[in-house]
């Protein structure tokens, strides 16, 4: 069975041998306080910013989820409000679950086959804290390029952006120097169960977190940052899941690598889908598209009969989510997706609606 789903994702194959190592290595039972601990913090954090190109001046974090961050930028980032900008459920959720926190932050929805005019962005950066973006939205099949990025970036004035690379950090060459906060959780690009969020700050925002000041949660920033000094959380961390995240990182490419194999191979998914079959591209605009996740649309029957043939051939295609639910499939074109299921995928398509 090969699965596309986009979340939880397919994990490497080799990620039953570490846990077996985890548990032999005794790792499951390893003080958090201890060197052993603090020593395999300090490895995944370099091996992370080898790896995915983090500049060493940036600061890494580790959370329980990507989740856990939109909290977390909410009360140590964000003393007035943020402004969101979404096209997809995922970032819609990020804007309402922060107004519980901060009531004034607003956001515009924009669709799906559209890229904003930034110029024209109801915001100002001197009184909003916090610009927050999706980088790949995952319920929609859509991705903001680092232009757009670069070009909001520089929009900002005394405003922090953050953008959610859910489904991107660790499958693309992200440009970090692009914006202040990067967040993920692992169980997309870096295929592994979940249980696990990165959060990536640059200096800038470092700095703004220590001036806010904000000590009155278990997860703010402040005692995150103090207690990283030593390699260290101020809270009991998921070891296991920092152990699976170094050895992950121990063995894989450099990310320009893992990128230009994510881009070719969602290139040629683009260009079979554009061809005769039963679904169309969810996402027209070619600039819109995402690399790590391919959105296909077509009338509710097709879709559902698409879906049961193919977990029949042992391909487990993900469904649309929230509205496009019923009418959609998204397929993960994630690291841990094996070539082979690739061409299971094209196979399939081509015996059952030969065009």
């Amino acid at each position: 069975m090969y699965t596309f789903n986009p979340g939880p994702s397919a994990v490497y194959p080799a990620v039953r041998q570490y846990l077996t190592d985890a548990f032999d290595e005794g790792w499951l039972s390893a003080p958090h306080r201890s060197e052993k601990v603090t020593s395999l913090v300090r490895q995944a954090v370099t091996d992370l910013k080898t790896k995915l190109n983090v500049p060493q001046d940036f600061t890494v974090l580790f959370t329980g989820s990507a989740t856990e961050c939109w909290e977390i930028l909410a009360q140590s980032l964000t003393p007035r409000k943020s402004f969101h900008l979404y096209n997809g459920d995922f970032g819609e959720k990020w804007l309402k679950y922060v107004q519980a926190l901060r009531p004034a932050s607003t956001g515009i929805r924009f669709g799906l086959d559209e890229l904003p005019d930034i110029a024209a962005l109801p915001f100002s950066g001197e009184d909003t804290d916090l610009v927050c973006i999706t980088q790949n939205e995952t319920s929609t099949a859509t991705q903001l390029r680092e232009g757009f990025i670069l070009n909001l970036y520089n929009r900002l004035g005394s405003a922090l952006l953050a953008v959610d690379a859910t489904s991107s950090l660790g499958g693309l060459n992200l440009k970090y120097i692009k914006a202040d906060i990067w967040f993920a959780s692992v169980q997309k690009c870096f295929g592994l169960p979940a249980g696990l969020g990165i959060l990536i700050l640059s200096p800038r925002a470092v700095a703004q977190a220590r001036s806010a000041n904000d000590r009155a949660h278990y997860n703010a920033l402040p005692a995150m940052l103090s207690q990283m000094l030593n390699f260290q959380t101020n809270y009991t961390p998921n070891v296991l899941g920092i152990y699976l995240l170094s050895r992950v990182l121990a063995d894989r490419e450099p990310i320009k690598t893992v990128h230009q194999h994510l881009a070719d191979r969602a290139q040629k998914l683009y260009d079979f889908f554009e061809q005769a079959t039963p679904l169309r591209l969810l996402i027209s605009n070619s600039e819109a598209r995402s690399t790590t996740v391919i959105g296909l649309k077509g009338d509710a029957g097709t879709v559902e009969e698409i879906k049961r043939k193919a977990l029949e051939a042992g391909l487990h295609l993900g469904s649309g989510y929230g509205p496009l639910k019923a009418t959609s499939i998204r397929i993960a074109n994630f690291p841990a997706v094996p070539d082979a299921a690739f061409e299971a995928l094209v196979q399939f398509f081509a015996k059952e609606f030969p065009g």
